[in-house]
This record gives C-alpha cells, structure tokens and sequence, in this order.
C-alpha cells in the first residue's frame, strides 16, 4: 500500500466498526478533530460522534485526540468535552505527535489506528508512523483556505476509491 493510501474508507466515522477496530487487535485509537470528530464550522461535536466514542470506550478502546489546529484553547476543550486526551500542534503529515501519542496512552503502532479526514496529513502521518488508518469523509466544506488546495490533490489520489457506507 502506498503513502496516500488508507487502510480503510469509510464514509464518516459513525459508521467505522468498533467491533471491527477491537478484532484486528487495535487497542488505540488517535483521531483527528477538525471535520472528523468536529465539523469545522462547528464547536461541538455531532451526538453520532458521542455516541460513537462512548461505544469505543465501552469495548476498552482508549482514545486521544491529534490535531493540526493551532488554536490550543478550542482544541483541548473538544477533547476534553469527548474525554479523550489531547496531543495538539501535531504537524502532521509528520508522524511525531502520534508517537507521542502512543507513548503517552501506553501502546504500539500495531495496536493503534488514525482516523481522520484528510489523505495529506492523516494517511500520511499514520503511515509514517507504522499504524493503520482509517480516511472518513470530511463532515463539512468549510475548511482552511490551503486545506481546498490540498482537497483538490486529493480527489485525484481518491480515484477509484469507495468508501464503506455510500
């Protein structure tokens, strides 16, 4: 498999199998905030996304939360309003924040998993740093003004894709 490729495609992470996660022996589970966990137009996240979280934690996942987003404020308090620790200013497609993740929570890359919304940073970095990855579809269009630029890339290295749940 390839740097831009995801393990798995899902459609939004609702719809990713925690049951699934917990057979193959993921024990971690690093996520991304904006447009994965949080709409980006959004503070909150959506009650499918609670829900979702409180059944991982139910099944003996352990969660944590890495983000791109500089604005520490609002990414901690999402963490912490989903009870999840938090490893912020990541820098992702650069794999150290998941490392310092999976340090911090105890596991190694073979019992972690990243799942986020976006092939240039979140494969990538999940890549990079040994673990499985999960792509789910962004919650909401609005982004970042690069984060268009790089969606534009991305359509073309997500032909030939389907994801779970369309």
């Amino acid at each position: 498999m390839g740097l831009f490729r995801a393990t798995r495609y899902v459609t939004s992470l609702p719809l990713v199998s925690v049951d699934e996660l917990v057979s193959s022996g993921v024990r971690l589970v690093l996520l991304d905030r904006d447009n994965t966990c949080v709409p980006r137009d959004a503070k909150v996240p959506p009650a499918a996304v609670m829900a979702w979280l409180a059944r991982a934690r139910e099944a003996g996942l352990t969660l944590c939360m890495v983000s791109n987003n500089f604005h520490s404020d609002q990414v901690r308090g999402s963490a912490e309003q989903m009870g999840m620790d938090v490893v912020d200013h990541a820098m992702k497609p650069f794999p150290f924040a998941l490392r310092r993740a999976m340090r911090l929570e105890g596991f190694s890359p073979r019992e972690t998993v990243m799942i986020g919304d976006q092939v240039f940073t979140d494969v990538v970095a999940g890549k990079l740093a040994g673990v499985r990855t999960v792509l789910v579809r962004p919650q909401s269009r609005k982004d970042l003004w690069y984060t268009h630029v790089f969606r534009v890339f991305e359509r073309l290295a997500l032909r030939g894709v389907t994801f779970d749940g369309e």
